[in-house]
């Protein structure tokens, strides 16, 4: 009884997976709607493009390279052998 409900449900996974493929285009607001209006303390509304743009706080950027900035490590003096 349980092996006739795996193909069922395999198919209606597979239905899942493929209504939440969309196609990808730009932004638009919808027709007759105006863009959001500009966000308290901002001087302009901003457009589909930068509301999608990542800040910096959500990608932020490296700011140390490792293999340049190596040196070599002092000794340790609590890095002692384990007890017999």
């Amino acid at each position: 009884m349980t092996l006739m409900r795996v193909p069922g449900l395999m198919v209606l996974g597979s239905i899942a997976l493929l209504a939440g493929c969309g196609s990808a285009t730009t932004l638009k607001p919808p027709k007759g709607q105006p863009l959001p209006v500009a966000p308290y303390g901002a001087t302009a509304t901003p457009t589909p493009a930068d509301l999608i743009k990542p800040s910096n706080q959500a990608r932020p950027e490296r700011s140390d390279e490792v293999l340049k900035n190596s040196q070599q490590r002092r000794g340790d003096d609590f890095d002692l052998p384990p007890p017999n």
